[in-house]
């Protein structure tokens, strides 16, 4: 999967560019991933999603990270399908689901383990989206 460094490639279901549909979020996970260099030359807010359709941690914070993006059109959403052995999540140190990585301009400005709140996320989010900085 190639990930263009000046935006996301927008595959429906996959990677989300809020800036062209700002009224949804990225519902299915990445089954691809990208490489992690991809990642690291992503221009501009990105956040990196790292779960699995069944883990009942990442539904329930479906609705908070819908909540929270809102406010956030700018910010490329990439849900990345985790599991033992994928090479993206094991460089980001992934241990549990979700992990949310938080980035601007390719490098890590935040992350957050199963978050229980939309405030948390919105806050990292501010951190990464130029608009709220």
């Amino acid at each position: 999967m190639k990930i263009a460094a000046d935006g996301p490639i927008y595959r429906p279901g996959c990677l989300h560019d809020k800036a062209r549909d700002p009224t949804t979020m990225t519902t299915h996970y990445v089954e691809t991933e990208p490489r992690r260099e991809e990642v690291e030359g992503l221009a501009g807010p990105s956040l990196l999603e790292f779960g699995s359709p069944w883990c009942g941690y990442c539904r329930a914070a479906e609705p908070l990270l819908e909540r929270a993006l809102a406010g956030h059109p700018d910010v490329r959403h990439i849900k990345v399908h985790d599991a033992s052995g994928r090479r993206l999540g094991r460089s980001f140190r992934v241990k549990l689901w979700p992990t949310l990585v938080f980035l601007r301009d390719g490098s890590e400005v935040a992350r957050l383990v199963r978050p229980s709140d939309a405030q948390a996320i919105g806050e990292a989010l501010d951190r990464i989206d130029a608009r709220h900085a």
